[in-house]
């Protein structure tokens, strides 16, 4: 009888979500790093010591994939790039504390910093106190939210659920699991408040992470990601837009979700997501490169046999390919557009970036060659939509 009343409130919970925000859905404002309204803004960088320095972090947000091969107005949020990542201001708690994380496809679980921090990374913002929120609660080991999570385990002398989370580079987050409200700017509309979404609440966090975020805003396909648990409310949809990080624009990109992430119109082409292990990634069939008249055939793949041999990753910067293709590739862009070749970024501001690298560990379509499209996701149908897009205009 108590599963039963504990089932139906945790429903009642849910449903009262898919009624906080409009039908339509909402929209957030993303900024840049290296744009002139990003608190992170560095004017005396160049673009090529941008990109040098984003090259560099690309190793830190192939996320959990080594760690797994070793064991009108619609839901929007303010995503920043961090030298290279993008991140979402979102809050979380009652009262709403802000939280700059990392926003990414290829993670699930919302993570930020908690007091107390065994042993945390440096952070510029004040840490979220969990004590200080009316709304926030640990959940137990047998509850639905801990076994939602894969990478949950249980402390046997509190009965309470924890997470531990390594990344590609050894970077790694460990915690509580909890649910809180999450509350999300909207385009136009006031703040929009989620109620009950599970969420980590990190007190040992160290590796590559910058000072300036938070945490991590999973965008995957995982049960726990903010997609997922937005699942009914959005209908399976969000689309991004990404403004180079290179530019000096100052303007801002946007993170659609529900009816405004829908990706529509002239110019649109589409491709069949892959249901694959792991459910967190966004796997898709890479069938060929072209360069000018020539098409490459893609054969290799690091994720087994049959379809879904590329992921999609809004958090990795450049686009990773198998050695052998990859040097194929190379070769035919190098004979085709008879540019002198340089081994270092920073020789001038007229050097262009092959956004490209080999690698037998991972296979995955970058943040780099995803700039001025409007990708959109819809979990529903399960496909993922490009539109060719000056995304400094949306």
């Amino acid at each position: 009888m108590a599963s039963l009343i504990f089932a139906t409130l945790l429903s009642l919970l849910l449903l009262s979500n898919v009624n906080a925000y409009p039908k339509d859905g909402f929209t957030i404002d993303l900024i840049h790093r290296d744009s002139p309204k990003s608190p992170f803004y560095n004017s005396a960088e160049t673009s090529s010591q941008r990109m040098r320095n984003a090259i560099r972090r690309s190793a830190r947000s192939t996320l959990q994939f080594s760690n797994d091969d070793a064991s009108p107005n619609s839901p929007q949020s303010f995503i920043t790039s961090n030298r290279g990542e993008y991140l979402m201001n979102i809050s979380i708690g009652t009262p709403p504390v802000p939280i700059l994380a990392i926003a990414d496809t290829g993670s699930d679980l919302i993570w930020t910093q908690c007091n107390p921090c065994e042993d945390c990374y440096q952070q510029t913002s004040p840490l979220f106190d969990p004590k200080e929120s009316s709304t926030y609660r640990k959940v137990s080991c047998s509850s639905s939210q801990c076994r939602a999570l894969e990478d949950a385990s249980c402390s046997t002398d509190e009965n309470t659920c924890s997470y531990t989370i390594t990344y590609g580079d050894n970077s790694y987050t460990k915690g509580d699991v909890a649910v809180d409200t999450v509350t999300m700017g909207s385009s136009g509309r006031r703040p929009v408040s989620l109620r009950n979404m599970i969420i980590g609440c990190g007190h040992e966090n160290t590796g590559t992470f910058d000072p300036a975020g938070s945490g991590i805003i999973g965008l995957g396909g995982g049960s726990t990601s903010l997609v997922s648990q937005l699942r009914k409310s959005i209908n399976g949809k969000f689309s991004y837009c990404l403004v180079p990080f290179t530019s000096e624009t100052g303007l801002t990109s946007k993170i659609n979700f529900g009816t405004n992430g829908i990706v529509s119109g002239d110019g649109v082409v589409s491709t069949s997501m892959v249901k694959k292990d792991p459910a967190t990634y966004y796997f898709l069939n890479l069938e060929a490169i072209s360069v000018g008249s020539k098409k490459i055939q893609f054969t290799g793949t690091i994720f087994g046999t049959g379809e879904g041999n590329i992921v999609i990753d809004s958090g990795t910067t450049l686009t990773l390919l198998p050695s052998n293709f990859y040097y194929e590739l190379e070769s035919v862009v190098a004979s085709t557009i008879k540019a002198e070749r340089v081994q270092d970024p920073d020789v001038s501001e007229d050097v262009s970036c092959f956004a490209f690298a080999a690698n037998e560990q991972l296979t995955i379509f970058g943040n780099l060659a995803q700039m001025n499209f409007l990708v959109g996701y819809d979990t529903v149908s399960g496909t993922v939509s490009f539109k060719k897009t000056d995304c400094s205009q949306m």
